[in-house]
């Protein structure tokens, strides 16, 4: 695994729940490692439902240590978080340079690398981020700068992991179809206009000059092959659907006109 050798190290995390989504986190993002430096009331049972049973695991391996010395141990690179500027926190980086200049090449030879977060409500004293080699900041609008502490991990894990893969995730576009022909153009217009028709939205007379705002429409875009045979089965349902609608108006129509003259006669009957 290509983060088999990250550890995230969380300095005296206050809340139980916040530990499990970090959990969570880290199995999203290919990580394992968990650190624990001093954590204030850890709870197992109350973290485990935030990390889900598939991330019971990483709390239940997590390694707990007494201060940030004991959990630097043995790392080749460690860097802090920090939401505060100013003063010696000069230099910060971004968390995709973080991965990318620092993290994954000292992790490609096989050092141990640690991303430390410092409690929710203070984050890394300059005492505890003097001990890290680099600091990485989030950047967050000015109003509100700190980030849960989930949130935090996941964002640098997610830089990391993305930049570890050999062959990065890339979104699917839409289907890759050909440009619709001139003559899959002018079907597709004689169906629709029929279909218009069909359903009473067209006027009986020049119905040609009432489509010229649909050519004009189709014409705003380029029409694929698929969204071609997309239309053209919305116009078969849709004169499917009409000629369904009026068979059945012409038998109720011709029902009544059996009824009348029954009708007639009853009143004929009842006036002798």
């Amino acid at each position: 695994m290509p983060l088999a050798n990250l550890d995230i190290v969380l300095f005296r995390p206050k809340y139980p729940e916040n530990i499990g989504s970090v959990a969570r986190a880290m199995l999203n993002m290919g990580a394992s490692n968990l650190v624990l430096v001093d954590p204030q009331g850890f709870d197992l049972e109350k973290a485990a439902p935030l990390a889900t049973n598939h991330a019971r695991h990483i709390l239940e391996t997590a390694r707990f240590v007494p201060d940030l010395r004991q959990a630097l141990s043995g790392t080749a690179l460690a860097i802090g978080t920090t939401a505060r500027t100013g003063g010696w926190r000069k230099g910060l980086l971004r968390p995709a340079t973080a991965a990318e200049e620092h993290v994954l090449p000292r992790l490609a030879e096989g050092g141990r690398v640690a991303l430390v977060f410092g409690p929710e409500d203070r984050g890394l004293t300059n005492a505890e981020t003097s001990l890290c080699d680099h600091l990485v900041m989030i950047p967050a609008h000015p109003d509100c700068t700190s980030l849960n502490l989930s949130q935090a991990v996941l964002i640098l894990l997610y830089e990391c992991f993305q930049r570890s893969l050999e062959q990065p995730f890339e979104a699917k576009g839409p289907p890759n179809a050909r440009d619709a022909s001139f003559e899959e153009r002018e079907t597709l217009f004689v169906s629709l206009q029929a279909a218009l028709s069909d359903i009473g939205y067209l006027k009986d007379q020049n119905q040609d000059y009432w489509m010229l705002p649909v050519r004009r429409f189709f014409g705003r875009f380029r029409l694929r092959r698929n969204e071609f045979n997309l239309l053209m089965g919305v116009c078969r349902q849709v004169r499917w659907v009409a000629s369904r609608a009026g068979a059945q108006g012409q038998t109720a129509a011709a029902g009544e006109l059996c009824q009348e003259p029954r009708q007639a006669a009853k009143v004929d009957f009842s006036g002798k």
